[in-house]
């Protein structure tokens, strides 16, 4: 599904975006997808829902601004000039996002997307990890021009076994992080 506010020039979005999002992910967590309304995420931001109706004319296209623009999941893409060093600090970024307070609730109704009249959030959720991995791109294609992946290296590959260990250790196994995990993780699945 387009999303609007990404081909509008810089400051044409309502003022209250950032708190549109806010809500509109803290009322995902909370209430699930099929209880989250676009009346209550305007009534609650302090906007009219025809300012969020303008910008997002559907209950899908504005939980996919807010999962793709919503600052509280951005990441930083690291340049530490080293694939290893790059993919640790994304992993530790992953864990923060994962075992913050804030965004790990939102990870969590993220998942529960399958089910639901034509799987709509998990649509959604697809719609999240595809702008996330384009976003990462960077971290491989200067580790290609350092020679440090093999041609047929699938980075996608890479980073679902980075981050589905992530995923699986906090949200499924419900088990602590080590100190060393993004380590750990990183150099067993780095090739050699």
């Amino acid at each position: 599904m387009p999303d609007p506010t990404v081909n509008r020039r810089p400051g044409r979005g309502p003022r209250a975006a950032e708190a549109i999002f806010d809500t509109t992910l803290r009322h995902l967590a909370e209430r699930g997808y099929a209880r989250l309304t676009i009346e209550a995420v305007a009534q609650e931001s302090g906007v009219n829902k025809t300012t969020i109706y303008r910008w997002w004319p559907s209950k899908p296209a504005l939980l996919r601004a807010a999962l793709i623009h919503a600052r509280v999941l951005d990441i930083d893409i690291p340049d530490t000039g080293s694939l290893r060093g790059d993919l640790i600090a994304l992993t530790e970024q992953i864990t923060r996002l994962l075992t913050d307070g804030r965004t790990e609730p939102v990870a969590r109704a993220m998942t529960a997307g399958t089910g639901l009249p034509d799987d709509e959030l998990a649509a959604l959720t697809r719609d999240f990890f595809a702008d996330r991995f384009s976003r990462e791109q960077p971290v491989f294609i200067r580790a290609a021009a350092r020679g440090e992946l093999p041609a047929d290296t699938d980075p996608m590959l890479l980073l679902d076994l980075i981050a589905g260990a992530v995923w699986m250790r906090v949200l499924l196994r419900r088990e602590p992080v080590p100190p060393d995990f993004a380590r750990d993780v990183v150099d067993a699945v780095l090739p050699r």
